[in-house]
C-alpha cells in the first residue's frame, strides 16, 4: 500500500528499519534467551535520535507526532517486540509530562528523555487494580511541600531500568478514581524501590518489575496537573499511546509473515515448495490481508490524533484491539506454516508467537478495548437521537 509518506517520514522509517535489520535482529534471540534488557540497543537508538522523534523541538525533540512514532515502533517490532516495547514504554512514561506538565516540569525532564539519556516508565497497574484501574490503592498524602507515597505498583515495563516514573496515586481515598493524582518520581528517591525482574512468556528482554513506595517523599512540584486529575491523565495517556501498541503488533506480524513466506518458498514437500499448495497459500494471503488492514487502521488513527481530533477513545481502542488480535493469529499461522520446525526455538517464529500474546493484554486488555468501543457506540447513538 502507498501511504504517501513525506521524505522526512520515509527517512525516519528507513533509519529505524536499518537499525532493526543491522543491530536488533541479530541480537534478538540472545536477548530473549538471556532475558537481558537491551541497554546497548537503547543507546544505539538514542545515537540515531529515534527517542527524539515524538518530542517537540523546544525540548530537544524532532517535532514529529504519534504517526512518526508508530513508523519507528513498527520497524523495531519487525525485528524484536521486546526491544520495541522497551523503546515505546519510555514515551508512554513521558507522555503525561508532555501533555499535562508545567513548563518547568517539561524543561526538567523532557530534554534528557528526548535525547535517550534517561528512560521513563508509566506506573498505574497494581496487584488488585489491573483492568479495574480505578481500584488503585497506592496513596500520596500531602505533608508540607512534599507528598508521601505508600503502596505497590505491579508489572511495570522498564521498571528498575527507567530513571523517571509517572505514578498514579490516591490523594483523596474517599473519592475513589476521582481522588487520584499523578506524580513524577525519580529513581533513587528514598523510599522508592524495585522488586525482582519478572520471568515472562514473551518479550523477555523487556524488563517488568514491581515498584514499591514506603514513606517515599516526592516534592509537591512533581505533581502533574491538579489534585484529582490522575485518573483523567492516565486514561488520556493510554488513549494516545494505544496506536503505538497497534504499530508494534503490525511490525511483529509483518516479521512473522516475511519469515513464513521465505520458509514456504524454500521448504519442499512432495516435490515442490509448500507455498504452491493452496492450503499454505491461502494462509499467507489471509495473513497479508489482515496485516495491511491493521496497518491502515493504525496509520489513520495516529494521523487523526496528530491532526487534532479531540475525542478518539473509540478509534484508539480499535487501533490496539484489531492489530493485537491479528498479531496473535498471524504468529500462530506462521508457526503452522513452519510445521515442526516452527515449534523449535532454533527458528524465529515461536518467539514471535510468545511475544504476540502480551499485545492482547498490556495497556488495557482487548476485552477492555471492546468495552470502550461498545460504550462509545451507545453514546454516539444517544447523541444522534437528541
Amino acid at each position: 500500500m502507498q501511504y504517501f509518506l513525506s521524505e522526512e517520514q520515509e527517512a525516519i522509517r528507513d533509519l529505524a528499519r536499518r537499525l532493526a535489520e543491522e543491530k536488533i535482529r541479530p541480537q534478538a534471540p540472545v536477548l530473549d534467551e538471556r532475558e537481558e534488557f537491551p541497554s546497548q540497543l537503547m543507546k544505539e537508538l538514542a545515537r540515531a535520535d529515534l527517542f527524539a522523534v515524538p518530542f517537540p523541538e523546544e525540548y530537544g525533540g524532532m517535532g514529529y507526532g504519534l504517526f512518526e512514532l508508530c513508523l519507528v515502533v513498527e520497524q523495531l517490532a519487525w525485528a524484536c517486540a521486546g526491544v520495541a516495547t522497551s523503546y515505546a514504554a519510555s514515551f508512554l512514561g513521558a507522555l503525561p509530562i508532555l501533555e499535562f506538565g508545567t513548563e518547568d516540569q517539561k524543561r526538567r525532564y523532557l530534554p534528557s528523555l528526548a535525547a535517550g539519556e534517561r528512560m521513563a516508565a508509566f506506573a498505574l497497574t497494581e496487584p488488585e487494580a489491573g483492568s479495574d484501574a480505578g481500584a488503585i490503592s497506592t496513596t500520596a498524602v500531602r505533608d508540607g511541600d512534599h507528598y508521601v507515597l505508600n503502596g505497590t505498583k505491579q508489572w511495570i515495563t522498564n521498571g528498575g531500568e527507567a530513571d523517571v516514573y509517572t505514578v498514579i496515586a490516591l490523594t483523596d481515598k474517599t473519592k475513589g478514581a476521582r481522588g487520584a493524582s499523578a506524580f513524577v518520581v525519580e529513581k533513587g528517591t528514598p523510599g522508592f524501590s524495585f522488586g525482582k525482574k519478572e520471568k515472562k512468556l514473551g518479550i523477555r528482554c523487556s524488563v517488568t518489575r514491581e515498584l514499591s513506595f514506603t514513606d517515599c517523599r516526592v516534592p509537591a512540584h512533581n505533581r502533574l496537573g491538579r489534585e484529582g486529575m490522575g485518573f483523567l491523565i492516565a486514561m488520556r495517556t493510554l488513549d494516545k499511546a494505544r496506536p503505538g501498541v497497534g504499530a508494534l503488533a503490525v511490525g511483529l506480524a509483518q516479521g512473522a509473515l516475511d519469515e513464513a513466506v521465505a520458509y514456504a518458498s524454500q521448504r519442499v514437500q512432495f516435490g515442490k515448495p509448500i507455498s504452491s499448495f493452496q492450503a499454505i497459500g491461502h494462509k499467507l494471503a489471509d495473513m497479508a490481508t489482515l496485516i495491511e488492514a491493521s496497518r491502515a487502521l493504525v496509520y489513520q488513527v495516529a494521523r487523526s490524533i496528530d491532526a487534532g481530533q479531540r475525542d478518539f477513545s473509540k478509534e484508539s481502542a480499535m487501533a490496539k484491539l484489531f492489530p493485537a488480535d491479528v498479531a496473535m493469529r498471524v504468529t500462530l499461522e506462521a508457526v503452522q506454516v513452519f510445521g515442526g520446525y516452527g515449534y523449535m526455538r532454533d527458528y524465529p517464529v515461536e518467539k514471535r508467537m510468545r511475544d504476540a500474546k502480551i499485545l492482547q493484554i498490556y495497556e488495557g486488555t482487548n476485552e477492555i478495548q471492546r468495552n470502550i468501543i461498545a460504550s462509545a457506540l451507545v453514546r454516539e447513538l444517544k447523541s444522534r437521537r437528541r
